[in-house]
């Protein structure tokens, strides 16, 4: 005897669900209500539809009433509502527009009602110019308002994964898009700093970001929509988009029996059975097992759908398969940028209390010297035995792929190890001999074997500055264009040199651009037996971190555009990419190179130039977007034009600036031809502070500063730690009396045994004032001339070899030559 199967929903869950029945089962009947006029539609896809990607509407309809009916055999009643469940007598009952209401037996049942977009409470919801999206009649009335006469502007209010798809694409459908997200970050599923790159791109294209702002209420006005803030700003639309999130469509079941999670979804086990006999539930109405964590919980996506109606549909078959929770594992395009998550962010590890390391890696997505090559930003979680918990990515290409990578060994109860070692398909167009997982997995394992240990963004608000020492071990270029505030510049190639600077007594906390050369920084650092931690991921996810949306003056739209056509040249006319009015004489492609790369070869190339000549690069790293802006500047070159194509390159155009005028990186330029010189001749704390602060005053205002250093003096500019000399008997003497190196000096008025240096140390500290190593490694990056008086050197027996590195050795003649051209000198 044939069974005779209901499924209530005729979208994912459902429709695969009837199309695996008709296929194990070819006597069954099976029926299908649907309550919108059609099924198994590309619900994923209709945002795409309203942003002209998707031209033809009839793509968005993967399968007819008609079509399913002829191939697999199955009665599929649209315009169908099903409004009770009677499980006793294993009836439901329908609402038909035609038909009215009738009731239809069961040996089966499966339930796949989904989820509707919430609608909170709120004064002018019910507002015809409110809309939510979530189905083919919720598209064509979007579509339709998008494309109708005066359409100027939508303001979307919510940042999931609909609401940020829906303001790209009112956004590329011509639209001035304002995104109100009432939590601090978009979507959610990413950790911040990485839905902060996201956010950018949003902001980068034209749409405005207002973050930690709740929606207090509509009113309209004429043809068009205030939207009101709780921060008192009023937004003017004629547009709204609601997108704050769904909730189980499970009201019509709530006298049937049936068991609900805390939220209202369908409890069900892993056969995707409910606790009513030959009732099944899958789709974005049910609870679901976290696979990672084990916990209960709801993911709302079409996958994880389409599998659980295949699993219901093969347990009524008899076949037994079973469903072992969902990872989420998902992927949001933002114009030209990807991000993919899978498995378990840091929220929810912290939620739930679950101890688990991080590493970031920003590797290329293939081979950086084969054109089209661009970062990705790649983030991984794992516990103490390496297990993988989850991973999350972001870039222009390939994300896609590696974040499937990992999904896979999760799936598998996979470790670190096992993305150290997976064997993937590699040629130079696609990826590098070793892929970003392996990458990843590398990184991952040298923290678990502890090779290094690292720390987050996070960590430097908690740094502590008497026990801890922070190191930028990029080069100075890389240095001066951006750094985390209090930290010291030793490249890593001149770290083994110079690592006499270092405090042994503190920890040494280091960063490079993405933590690569970090992670070598520390491995020298620790096998010379320094305490020392790597950030992971470098100052790029440092950067990534500190993200906030641009400040703006909300006002309503107002702007003078008729139509879409003239909607649409406005954006093309705002964005950043200007037709140039002149070829480039000098073409430079930096693309696949990593920070400091495209600098050092932009410089490399200018200096070859004649003075105003153009220079066109082209880069693919982010963060050169930035960078080449604050060079350009430090360096005396015209940026004349900047901006990133939809690939995600970034294009410059730089005019070589007039070269007398340009200081040498890390260098100030002279102003006016005027310089300052000045006779350090105290070796006493509070001299050397005024000393350093008023070269460093005229350094920044352009001045040529050299300083000339004499007897006591000489003190101020020795390295702190002892260096083997060969010295006379004077000369050790000497060298034993006198204080070796700054962090020794006394005070010239109490010093009180020492007391007196360590208090007004302290009181520098607390008032932010920069120590006086600080401000001697700032007067040298800046340029100042630091000079040592040779002939003081061989009456006191101070070696050249016991002075910081970049000190000159002069005599009078050096001295009196730069007090010629001075405009004034000072004797301290």
């Amino acid at each position: 005897m044939s069974k005779k199967v209901l499924i209530v929903g005729g979208v994912a869950g459902g429709a695969s669900a009837a199309a695996r029945l008709r296929r194990l089962d070819e006597e069954a009947e099976i029926i299908m209500f649907e309550r919108d006029p059609y099924i198994s539609f590309a619900n994923c896809g209709l945002p795409y539809y309203i942003g002209g990607s998707i031209q033809d509407r009839s793509k968005l309809l993967i399968q007819t009433p008609e079509a399913m009916h002829k191939r697999f055999n199955i009665d599929v009643r649209t315009q169908s509502e099903v409004v009770s469940v009677d499980p006793i007598n294993k009836k439901v009952y329908v609402k038909n527009q035609e038909l009215g209401s009738y009731e239809e037996s069961y040996d089966a049942l499966i339930l796949s009602p989904g989820a509707k977009p919430l609608r909170p409470e709120l004064p002018g919801i019910q507002s015809s110019r409110i809309h939510t999206l979530r189905n083919i009649p919720d598209t064509d009335k979007i579509k339709s308002k998008v494309e109708e006469e005066g359409t100027r502007s939508a303001v979307v209010i919510g940042g999931g994964f609909i609401g940020v798809e829906m303001a790209e694409n009112l956004r590329e459908a011509g639209l001035e898009v304002t995104l109100i997200q009432a939590g601090q970050q978009l979507l959610t599923a990413f950790d911040s700093e990485m839905a902060s790159v996201l956010a950018k791109e949003l902001e980068d294209q034209g749409v405005q970001l207002i973050f930690s702002d709740m929606v207090q209420g509509f009113e309209e006005n004429g043809e068009q929509m205030i939207t009101r803030l709780s921060s008192g700003t009023m937004l003017q639309s004629e547009i709204v988009l609601l997108a704050v999130g769904v909730a189980p469509d499970t009201a019509f079941l709530k006298d049937s029996g049936l068991e609900f999670g805390p939220r209202g979804h369908i409890l069900v086990n892993e056969r995707m059975e409910t606790n009513l006999q030959d009732v099944y539930a899958v789709g974005d109405a049910v609870e679901v097992v976290d696979f990672v964590n084990g916990q209960k919980t709801a993911i709302p996506l079409a996958g994880p759908a389409n599998k659980q109606g295949r699993i219901a549909a093969d347990n009524i078959c008899a076949l037994g398969t079973t469903y072992k929770g969902s990872q989420g594992t998902s992927i949001i395009k933002v114009f030209g940028l990807s991000g993919a998550a899978t498995g378990n962010n840091e929220k929810t590890l912290q939620r739930l209390n679950i101890p688990y390391h991080v590493v970031y890696v920003h590797p290329n997505s293939h081979a950086s010297y084969y054109p089209g090559a661009t970062p990705i930003s790649l983030k991984l979680l794992f516990d103490q035995q390496g297990t993988v918990l989850g991973a999350q990515a972001v870039g222009y290409d390939g994300v896609d792929k590696r974040i499937d990578d990992i999904a896979t060994v999760i799936r598998f109860r996979g470790n670190v190890t096992d993305l150290a070692e997976l064997e993937l398909s590699y040629a130079p167009p696609y990826s590098s001999a070793k892929d970003p997982v392996n990458m990843a997995g590398y990184a991952a394992e040298n923290v678990l074997h502890g090779m290094t240990e690292v720390f987050v963004p996070a960590a430097l608000a908690e740094r502590d500055h008497e026990k801890v020492t922070l190191v930028d071990v990029r080069t100075e270029i890389e240095y001066m264009n951006g750094h985390i505030e209090g930290a010291v510049n030793i490249p890593v190639d001149d770290l083994r040199s110079r690592v006499s600077e270092l405090d042994a007594s503190k920890e040494i906390w280091v960063y490079c651009q993405v933590g690569l050369r970090g992670y070598t920084a520390s491995r020298i650092l620790a096998q010379k037996g320094l305490r020392v931690k790597n950030l992971t991921g470098g100052y790029k996810t440092y950067q990534m971190s500190r993200y906030t949306p641009k400040k703006v003056a909300v006002k309503a739209v107002e702007h003078a555009v008729s139509n879409h056509a003239a909607a649409k040249n406005e954006i093309a006319a705002a964005a950043p990419a200007v037709i140039m009015p002149m070829a480039p004489d000098t073409v430079l492609d930096a693309c696949g190179l990593s920070c400091p790369g495209p600098l050092i070869q932009v410089k490399k190339t200018i200096d070859t130039m004649q003075k105003g000549q153009v220079l066109k690069v082209t880069a693919s790293d982010p963060g050169f977007q930035e960078d080449i802006k604050a060079w350009a500047q430090m360096s005396r070159n015209e940026l004349l034009q900047l901006s990133k194509r939809p690939d995600g390159m970034i294009e410059a155009y730089l005019s070589k600036g007039n070269k007398s005028s340009e200081p040498a990186v890390g260098q100030a330029s002279v102003i006016s031809g005027q310089a300052s010189t000045m006779v350090v001749f105290s070796g006493d704390l509070d001299k050397a502070i005024a000393s350093f602060i008023i070269a460093n005053g005229a350094a920044a205002s352009g001045k040529k500063v050299t300083m000339f250093f004499t007897f006591w003096g000489l003190n101020i500019i020795r390295k702190h730690h002892k260096v083997s000399v060969s010295k006379s008997m004077i000369g050790k003497v000497f060298g034993t009396l006198m204080p070796r190196g700054s962090r020794k000096l006394a005070l010239s008025r109490m010093n009180m045994l020492g007391m007196g240096s360590r208090m007004i140390r302290s009181l520098m500290k607390s008032k932010n004032v920069p120590s006086l190593e600080e401000l001697i490694r700032t007067a040298m990056d800046q340029g100042v001339e630091i000079i040592a008086c040779q002939m003081s050197m061989d009456l006191m027996g101070i070696d050249r070899q016991e002075l910081i590195d970049g000190v000159g050795i002069g005599g009078v003649g050096a001295y009196l030559g730069k007090a010629e051209q001075s405009g004034h000198n000072l004797f301290i």
